[in-house]
């Protein structure tokens, strides 16, 4: 049984307020403390029960804090993991792993130098949904995997932000390192890996900026192929409207398809069936319908951290192959990789 761990959050913002807090509550977990510059993040932490403070030394401080959340814009990445690191805590930071290759190498050499217990918070792995598509891959259910098709958008425009009184940083350049592409491609190339137990060696891609007004890419399209020889297709997207279908995952083999509908996201749910190759035949594919995929995170991750043997499935290294993978295909596409886009 997992003993309560102990979690700070660096940069309360909506993700970290109304999924990983509650995440963290959820498993049974405590969340003691937030840092924020934001007098508002503050507040609402407080308000929660959790002490605020307005800068990270003071979360570093506090003796109960044995796990962080590091959910900043990407730019801020890097130097929260690092002092992290160096004060011996647990660290799951938020995808991509940085606004840049250089930075998120450099985290990466700080938790080999620190030995800290890293992962990056690629949630999509532990939606009950995609682990039991895996499950039935590794059983053999789909024959010889062929090709991974993911598509991810939403409508993200420059006012995105407001109604939530904060900023829009994810159509900065300087703070994102890019647009839809560093901000959601990471969680299908992550899938691929996953879902598949071998991770994409060749990417390419193309970017668009169609619909929105920002300096970001607004939708890409990537492709890549594994080691093996299974091709993966993503469409991300922040142009396309919330009320259209836009999560959608499926995996191809020589014995039939699974496909899971809304499964990506922030939230509980979805669907996943399996299609017969032979006769067509579509059957439901039962899973845990309650648990988010932050709730299950938080679970694995104090898992691990009590656990060292659980600590295999978190991998910086791995990550940091995500990273190089996105840089690529930024290159592949003729765009600037990482906060040289600005």
């Amino acid at each position: 049984m997992v003993g309560s761990v102990g979690w700070g959050i660096v940069g309360y913002g909506w993700v970290a307020r109304d999924y990983m807090a509650p995440g963290i509550r959820a498993a049974g977990h405590r969340l003691i403390a937030v840092a924020d510059p934001g007098a508002a993040s503050r507040a609402a932490a407080e308000a929660e029960g959790a002490r605020a403070h307005a800068d990270l030394a003071g979360l570093i401080a506090e003796p109960e804090v044995e796990a962080v959340y590091v959910a900043t814009p990407n730019h801020l990445h890097r130097g929260a993991v690092e002092a992290l690191c160096a004060a011996g805590k647990a660290v799951l930071c938020e995808k991509p792993m940085a606004a840049s290759l250089a930075d998120a190498e450099a985290m990466a050499a700080a938790v080999r130098k620190s030995d800290a217990f890293y992962g990056t918070a690629f949630d999509q792995r532990h939606h009950p949904g995609h682990r039991a598509m895996r499950d039935l891959i590794r059983a053999g259910r789909l024959g010889t995997v062929t090709a991974v098709r993911i598509v991810y958008a939403c409508w993200l425009d420059r006012a995105w932000a407001s109604f939530r009184g904060q900023d829009n940083w994810r159509i900065d350049p300087a703070q994102a390192g890019g647009g839809a592409l560093i901000d959601l491609a990471p969680h299908g190339i992550d899938l691929v890996d996953f879902l598949l137990g071998e991770p994409i060696a060749e990417i390419a891609a193309m970017t668009q900026a169609r619909a929105q007004d920002y300096a970001v890419d607004d939708g890409a399209l990537l492709i890549g192929r594994t080691g093996s020889g299974a091709l993966a297709q993503l469409n991300v997207a922040y142009n396309c409207p919330d009320a259209l279908p836009r999560r959608r995952l499926e995996v191809v083999g020589t014995s039939g398809m699974l496909t899971a509908i809304d499964t990506m996201g922030q939230t509980a749910g979805g669907s996943v069936t399996f299609t017969n190759g032979a006769d067509g035949r579509v059957e439901d594919i039962a899973f845990d319908k309650t648990a988010s995929p932050f709730l299950e995170q938080v679970r694995a991750f104090g898992r691990a951290l009590r656990e060292r043997d659980e600590r295999t499935a978190w991998d910086a290294e791995r990550d940091l192959h995500t990273m190089r993978l996105i840089a690529r295909a930024y290159a592949a596409a003729g765009k600037p990789a990482g906060r040289d886009a600005a």
